[in-house]
């Protein structure tokens, strides 16, 4: 068994109604999946209305490395870390997308004495949400498909279709595909996208409550007519059939930590395609349960945190207290360009011994991600995720190159290692961030043209020169503005790897011309996003995919998974 597996398995346990309980969650706001994991009835708000909210913490990183930079567990272990010196903390996180856990990520629990437990819960199934998103979805789809076969009545121009089938495994021999091959069938080019990719995903993620999820699905547009009006889940009559199938996904998850703290699990859109972020309805549950939440947003700054402020906030009106932005030694190393981690090899000398020339020279990543978060009027404390190869010199480097960019504070992570106790020196420094003032802005407003928002994002976000749109994605973005989706915020697909479209540029890249290849609209999630450079929305499994190594023992237990 792999440590971090052997170290959720000896964990205590407790049920989950227990955990729930201490947090003021009754049992009548449960419903139970067995002993260890829920679902939150959303009851519980109308309940808790009058309880004043709690602190919000975002976690996010610096641009990620093939080393990893621990955020999903220092977000838990800052929320453990909480626990420890006193607080009620909760933290919220994402669904793991079988995608990633098939293929080459591994789970998404955290880990070693930082986890959300039962690992395996987390990783696998839970409760089923993912695959109502895929099923809702694919049913829009047949729908749609349905339709054009029986007469199109509602005009749509099939070169103009927006939607695409979901699958929540990584699958590139499904990307392009030709579907109405079949007698009397009207063929077109089509393909799949990861589930968690999906706009149904997105709306999911954003939804308030299932009211609210229905008038979304319902305003999905599948396509346009030849005047150029929008075709909407509505107008194929299947908006309340998906909303059926959700009914009980639109629920937050619950679990627990290592140590007890309460943990929503909750939508799993991507962040390098989609928003990035969990959901709005365990965010506000979490809020009115807990004196501090802290939530994680995917991939890097530039990512998933940059899209938690400019949409999900926007959206759901909250907005952080402070943020803690998680980096390692290592990474900032590997952002110097220096050096060239092998999968399976052992990492360069330089990583992993002192290096302070390539340590300086990758700074740059971090110095911007502060300065970034910095922009949006937020205070940021950066936690230093260790891994024991670290000198005293490299540490102190870090701090001063943190605090000189204009971090509150500069701490050491060990939650790895040491769990609660480990991140308590984090969780001290961001309750203090969290009773500075904050002066919360976004990167745009979303009543200017698509073009300068997305302009806006390359060039104060990213440092990029300008962007260049192909015909296209003009074409689409323009047709987007003509229908009156010209006022929605702009999510951005790119590669994570790299503050730019490419991944090879790492640091801190400036001067460049972002691309812009193609131009998608989510109208019910309440987005328009980009498709930047080589971007795809349906991965492909590696040469050695991880699931080769998941199985089962004697016990029925699942192994292999981290």
């Amino acid at each position: 068994m792999k440590p971090d597996q052997e170290i959720a398995r000896n964990a205590k346990l407790d049920k989950i109604e227990d955990v729930a309980r201490r947090y003021g969650i009754q049992r009548d706001d449960l419903e139970l999946y067995g002993d260890v994991k829920a679902k939150v009835k959303l009851s519980i708000l109308d309940r808790l209305k009058d309880r004043p909210n709690g602190k919000f913490i975002d976690i996010t990183a610096i641009s990620p490395t093939p080393l990893g930079e621990g955020k999903t567990t220092n977000t838990v272990g800052v929320t453990m870390g909480l626990t420890h010196i006193g607080k009620k903390a909760a933290c919220c996180i994402r669904q793991a997308s079988l995608g990633p856990v098939f293929g080459i990520k591994g789970g998404a629990a955290g880990g070693g004495f930082a986890q959300v437990i039962p690992p395996e819960d987390l990783n696998i199934h839970l409760t089923g949400d993912i695959h109502a998103v895929q099923a809702a979805n694919n049913l829009a789809c047949a729908f749609l498909d349905n339709h054009l076969f029986n007469g199109n009545t509602l005009g749509i121009d099939p070169g103009t279709i927006n939607i695409r089938r979901g699958m929540d495994i990584n699958d590139r021999d499904l990307r392009n595909i030709i579907t109405g091959l079949q007698d009397n069938g009207i063929p077109r080019e089509t393909g799949f996208d990861i589930a968690v990719a999906s706009e149904v995903m997105a709306i999911l993620a954003l939804a308030e409550n299932l009211q609210d999820l229905r008038k979304r699905l319902g305003r999905m547009v599948v396509g346009f007519n030849g005047d150029g009006k929008a075709v909407t889940c509505e107008d194929l009559k299947v908006a309340g059939a998906m909303t059926a199938i959700l009914r009980d996904a639109i629920k937050p998850n619950i679990l627990q930590t290592i140590g007890g703290s309460l943990a929503f699990v909750h939508c799993g859109p991507f962040a390098n395609i989609a928003h990035g972020n969990s959901s709005i309805v365990a965010d506000r549950v979490a809020l009115k349960v807990a004196d501090y939440v802290v939530t994680e947003s995917g991939f890097g700054g530039d990512m998933g945190c940059e899209k938690f402020m400019n949409i999900k906030c926007r959206q759901s009106g909250t907005k952080p207290d402070a943020v803690g932005l998680v980096a390692t030694v290592r990474a900032l190393k590997n952002h110097s360009g220096k050096f060239k981690v092998v999968a399976g090899k052992p990492l360069p000398e330089g990583l992993v011994k002192e290096d302070l020339g390539a340590l300086d020279a990758g700074m740059p990543n971090l110095t911007r991600h502060i300065k970034n978060v910095l922009g949006f009027g937020v205070p940021v404390v950066v936690g230093i995720n260790v891994f024991g190869t670290e000198s005293a010199a490299e540490l102190e480097m870090v701090k001063k190159a943190a605090k000189d960019a204009g971090a509150l504070d500069c701490v050491i992570s060990e939650v790895y290692a040491k769990g609660g106790e480990g991140g308590a020196a984090f969780a001290k420094a961001l309750v203090s961030a969290c009773e500075h003032k904050s002066n919360f802005k976004f990167t745009y407003e979303v009543n200017q043209p698509i073009k300068k928002k997305v302009e806006a994002i390359a060039t104060k976000i990213y440092g990029a020169k300008d962007v260049e749109f192909t015909p296209e994605a003009s074409k689409r973005i323009k047709a987007f503005e003509e229908a009156g989706f010209g006022n929605l915020p702009v999510c951005m697909a790119k590669t994570q790897y790299s503050f730019s479209h490419d991944p090879k540029l790492l640091g801190a890249p400036s001067g460049f011309t972002l691309p812009v290849r193609d131009a998608r609209l989510s109208a019910g999630a309440g987005f328009v996003y980009m498709l930047c450079g080589d971007m795809m929305t349906m991965p492909g499994l590696g040469k050695n995919p991880g699931g080769q190594n998941i199985d089962i023992n004697e016990k029925g237990e699942i192994i292999g998974m981290f």
